[in-house]
């Protein structure tokens, strides 16, 4: 009789702990799925000759083994949404990522430098209007915001890639009569607005591509972004190696519920095999920059 007491016991504490453990992974909180996002500012990505209409007198010509090793970039980044800068419509973005495998959404502005968001074929999404009001010069639509919506499982986040004005990386915001940075200043309006609006949806977000700004420090440029909506800036902190020790121009901010979903120290730059001044130009002066987000399943 004791034998049997002891053997079913044992049989028992079995059960129990099979059960608690069944329990457990009937509790369990879904698993996580990652995403990948980046933004390459692609340097006068165009297809077209040189000296041809619509392109500065300096712009470099690519060769067809310049487009093959960008396309090598390209997969090797492995991204599933990547915004892009500098482009020259949907012919010069598939050339680096295949329609196959690709979608791809252009703004509609009509002159060459264009913003543009590419995503992996499966994942769904929908197009919303441009942000033209961020536009440098709104009259030619130059450098528009592409702005689209990932409908993920569970989650909707919103993206706006954007290319704003060059040359007030750091001078003072507020103070600067530099041309560059009073043009900056009246981007910032457009961006805050749309921020606002994306904090008021309760939406996940995401700003993302070239500021041209350093945002370092107590930067003004970012604070007043924050004054729209809490933002978190992937790059904080960190420096580029892009084509050495530099400061970070190319940035993802992230807004609402996306702000929980960063992978800690999943900031990556995927830099170029080749150095060197001339492939600055046969290439990119930016590398992509990326990190992956863990959204709830």
């Amino acid at each position: 009789m004791t034998f049997g007491r002891t053997r079913l016991r044992d049989l028992l504490r079995q059960v129990l702990l099979w059960s608690g453990l069944l329990s457990g992974l009937l509790c369990a909180p879904a698993r996580a799925e990652t995403l990948k996002l980046a933004t390459w500012n692609l340097n006068w990505l165009t297809l077209r000759a040189p000296g041809a209409a619509g392109l500065p007198a300096d712009v470099p010509p690519r060769m067809p083994d310049d487009l093959d090793r960008l396309a090598g970039y390209a997969a090797q980044l492995d991204a599933d949404v990547v915004a892009l800068q500098e482009v020259d419509g949907w012919d010069a973005a598939a050339r680096l990522f295949p329609r196959d495998k690709w979608a791809i959404h252009m703004t509609r502005d009509r002159l060459t430098q264009r913003v543009g968001i590419v995503v992996r074929r499966g994942i769904p999404f929908e197009v919303n209007p441009d942000l033209t009001a961020v536009a440098v010069d709104p009259a030619l639509r130059l450098r528009s915001g592409a702005d689209i919506t990932l409908h993920l499982p569970g989650h909707d986040l919103r993206l706006l890639a954007v290319h704003l004005k060059r040359g007030c990386q750091d001078q003072p915001l507020a103070r600067s009569k530099r041309r560059a940075c009073v043009e900056l200043r009246a981007q910032l309006a457009p961006l805050q607005d749309w921020i606002a609006a994306r904090q008021r949806e309760g939406v996940a977000f995401a700003l993302l591509g070239d500021f041209n700004r350093w945002m370092d420090g107590r930067d003004r440029f970012l604070s007043q972004l924050r004054t729209a909506a809490p933002l978190l800036r992937a790059t904080e902190g960190r420096s580029s190696p892009c084509w050495g020790n530099e400061a970070f121009i190319d940035h993802i901010l992230l807004g609402g519920a996306a702000r929980d979903w960063l992978v800690p120290d999943s900031l990556r730059v995927l830099t170029y095999r080749e150095r060197g001044d001339g492939w600055r130009d046969r290439l990119s002066d930016h590398c992509p920059v990326s990190i992956r987000l863990d959204r709830p399943g």
